[in-house]
């Protein structure tokens, strides 16, 4: 009897372990498609106070159409404004503060709450072996972790630099789990006229953008959920 009553414990304790495995991931679930409808709508703030902003920028001509975006941006909406490039691209930050002094003036910078600029390391630097690039996507991961603790945007603004996606990884997540939500818009880059680059394409597939913009009407066709605005450039 002691055995028949240790067996129907154990069977007992295995049963409710795997009814709340199940019980976990079907809320998770809900939770994700929650998460997921509630980002296609569009974002309406009728609150008088500004957004946190996280602004993602990227070498080559990623920085540039950024910097116009945010130009024509009701910058007053939107602030203040995280600038965060990689660790080994100075000169988009350089950019970034040039902008910021050009369109505020250091002493307005001071009274709005100001700018602040940030780095964050690359997962993959360009002809890094892939052995050797997982340890430093680690790394990365957890850096952006870190930056997304301190910075908890509200608004997340990217064009393209793969260092985007280790941050709107975290930014889903963080919806996901109840932790803050951050609107991410993704603008695919003028430079993307038949197909979306990597990063837009992750964030398209696993829908972790609010909404993504593309400039060229084929690439509207081609992928349906995004939106066309026209070029920007």
């Amino acid at each position: 009897m002691e055995k028949g009553d240790f067996c129907i414990s154990t069977m007992t304790s295995s049963n409710i372990g795997v009814l709340l495995t199940i019980g976990v991931m079907t809320v998770l679930v809900i939770r994700i498609i929650y998460v997921i409808n509630r980002s296609r709508k569009p974002l309406h703030s009728k609150s008088p106070q500004s957004l946190s902003t996280l602004i993602v920028l990227g070498s080559g001509g990623h920085t540039a159409e950024m910097l116009n975006l945010l130009y024509v941006l009701q910058t007053e909406r939107f602030k203040p404004r995280y600038y965060i490039a990689a660790a080994t691209d100075n000169m988009s930050l350089q950019k970034a503060h040039v902008f910021e002094d050009s369109l505020l003036g250091k002493e307005a910078l001071k009274e709005v709450g100001g700018a602040e600029f940030m780095q964050i390391y690359r997962s993959r630097e360009v002809g890094q072996s892939y052995i050797t690039s997982v340890g430093t996507t680690l790394v990365a991961i957890a850096h952006a972790l870190w930056l997304m603790i301190k910075i908890r945007p509200q608004v997340i603004l990217c064009n393209g630099p793969g260092t985007c996606i280790p941050l709107c990884v975290i930014a889903f997540l963080f919806k996901v789990l109840g932790i803050r939500w951050s609107s991410i818009f993704y603008v695919e880059s003028i430079a993307r006229v038949r197909k979306l680059s990597l990063s837009g394409l992750l964030l398209y597939k696993l829908h972790m953008a609010d909404q993504l913009f593309v400039q060229w009407p084929q690439l509207k066709e081609k992928y349906p959920r995004a939106h066309y605005v026209g070029r920007l450039m």
